[in-house]
């Protein structure tokens, strides 16, 4: 059976993610920052464990290390986001905003990797996956909502490295954008739907390999440039 680590999974994409790998007879492990306030995933069934992870705290990730010790990993989902500062004032930065969003976005991914390197490393598929965007493409840059553009390209940066320095392990690293999906951050109007972006992404976790490891593309598989 395939065991998969999701962080971020208690709403939109993570919580997709959850339900449709248990519905695929995977056991999940859903990492969220309240799992009392985890109503969503305890629905899922019994596939589905819960446990408590703040992804920007060190001691939390060292506990999650410590309560998964000698466990297999064969995929770890590094999905956890927020939206970061929106709309700062012309000559104004909102260091806290800017600061909570590099730690969630561009640090957290990297302490988790490093926390579960052991697991990924005795699982069967060692696969290690980051839910970026594709504005966090510097090629792409709008002029915009410059802490969550940079805190993905950051991130980006991260990923591509690991896929190097884990590539003799056998560990695959993938690096993908789920699509504008419709949920809390993505908003109502956003083009595409959770179920099918996760059935996108889940299609590329599956094909991902040493060849494409450490690229960065989206849930369809297109190329996205740095």
């Amino acid at each position: 059976m395939t065991t998969v680590l999701i962080t971020g999974a208690n709403r939109g994409i993570g919580l997709e993610l959850a339900r449709q790998y248990a519905d695929a007879g995977a056991q999940v492990i859903a990492c969220v920052r309240d799992p009392a306030k985890a109503d969503a995933l305890k629905s899922l069934g019994g596939k589905v464990e819960i446990l408590a992870l703040e992804v920007t705290d060190p001691k939390s990730v060292a506990a999650l290390k410590d309560a998964l010790k000698g466990r297999p990993l064969d995929i770890v989902i590094n999905n956890a986001g927020v939206g970061g500062p929106q709309g700062e004032a012309k000559g104004e930065i909102d260091f806290a905003g800017w600061t909570r969003t590099l730690q969630v976005h561009a640090i957290a991914p990297m302490m988790v990797a490093q926390a579960l390197y052991e697991n990924l490393r005795a699982g069967h598929d060692k696969k290690l996956v980051t839910i970026t965007s594709i504005l966090g493409s510097i090629a792409g840059h709008g002029g915009d909502m410059y802490p969550y553009r940079a805190s993905k390209a950051a991130v980006n940066s991260v990923m591509h490295g690991l896929s190097r320095q884990w590539a003799k392990q056998g560990i695959a690293v993938g690096i993908f954008h789920p699509g504008w999906v419709q949920t809390d951050m993505g908003g109502a109007g956003a083009p595409v739907k959770p179920e099918d972006s996760v059935k996108g992404l889940r299609a590329r976790i599956a094909e991902l390999n040493a060849e494409t490891s450490g690229t960065y593309r989206d849930y369809t598989g297109a190329p996205i440039a740095w």
